[in-house]
């Protein structure tokens, strides 16, 4: 049987979706042992690219590949894509955010619990033979009102994990309207700013909201509040944040994402480069993880294995 085509995998996914591709009547080869240069040259060959962060498919690289018929990405930001490129050639752009919305929704919720109980301070203590407990006292959640900016698939998962802790969760959404479920009630930016505890980010990566979180973005609230941002880094202006952090205005921040990250979110400047990020690193009531709030064992699996339901919901139909 004649292939459907010639697949590249230029980042490595987990191996379910290399052979549901194979099963499908797809020749896959597997590149991601090459670098971006090496790679670009390659794509003209290809029917199919699957991708998480390695490389930008610009409208450059893409016009070059007259054979394209789909990109995969394992996950689910799609700014290394010119989607409207893809949109004015035909070409079909899966993402698997289904995928990683419950490891992300549960690191948003272990951070905010380890930020409101201390528990990297008071570990740290007991460890060294320091036992106090008053001042170590944490904060219940119960009662509290917790905003989400952006309400999508992982903000869903977020509001669903809530819903035990008897909170009230609001949502707002620019790009929605009339979403409010048994999760969430919709909210406008005012009801946010006036009514928000504790706020999670869940935008894109959309132009619109760089630096989302700015200074004038802090001052409107009404309260002192909690910030959590497991979405991208370029959302949170770092020195703004500092800033709110010193005022007293954010009562602390769980961070899995910075505005320092490369394209590729594999490095981060050296902690000591930046004076808010020296802030950042010394300050007891911001916890930090490396851009891992989706990457679980389990995710890992289940990224590749909803892109690969896509394609073949896509070639049946």
């Amino acid at each position: 049987m004649t292939p459907l085509g010639r697949v590249i995998f230029v980042d490595s996914v987990h191996q379910i979706l290399f052979e549901r591709l194979i099963k499908m009547n797809w020749e896959c080869h597997d590149k991601t042992h090459l670098n971006a240069n090496d790679i670009s040259p390659l794509l003209d060959q290809y029917e199919g690219i699957v991708i998480r962060s390695k490389i930008k498919l610009t409208a450059e690289i893409l016009s070059k590949c007259r054979n394209l018929k789909f990109i995969a990405r394992a996950g689910s930001g799609l700014e290394n894509i010119d989607l409207d490129f893809c949109s004015k050639n035909n070409i079909h752009v899966f993402s698997s955010p289904e995928g990683n919305r419950d490891a992300v929704a549960e690191h948003a919720m272990g951070m905010l619990l380890m930020l409101n109980n201390h528990l990297k301070r008071v570990d740290q203590q007991v460890r060294e033979g320091v036992w106090i407990r008053a001042e170590n006292r944490g904060f219940e959640l119960k009662g509290k009102t917790i905003a989400l900016m952006g309400y999508g698939v992982m903000a869903n998962a977020f509001a669903q994990r809530l819903k035990g802790f008897d909170v009230t969760v609001l949502a707002y959404d620019k790009f929605k309207t009339n979403f409010s479920d048994e999760f969430v009630k919709e909210a406008t930016l005012e009801e946010i700013y006036a009514k928000a505890d504790i706020l999670s980010i869940h935008t894109n990566y959309h132009t619109d909201n760089k630096y989302l979180v700015n200074h004038q973005f802090i001052q409107s609230f009404k309260k002192a509040f909690i910030l959590i941002n497991t979405a991208r880094g370029f959302n949170v202006n770092t020195t703004d944040l500092v800033n709110g952090l010193k005022s007293k205005k954010i009562i602390g921040a769980c961070l899995d994402v910075l505005e320092y990250e490369s394209v590729s979110f594999e490095t981060v400047p050296d902690i000591e480069s930046s004076e808010a990020l020296r802030y950042l690193g010394k300050a007891e009531n911001v916890i930090f993880s490396p851009h891992i709030a989706g990457w679980t064992y389990e995710s890992h699996f289940k990224l590749s294995n909803v892109l690969a339901d896509k394609i073949e919901y896509w070639i049946a139909n």
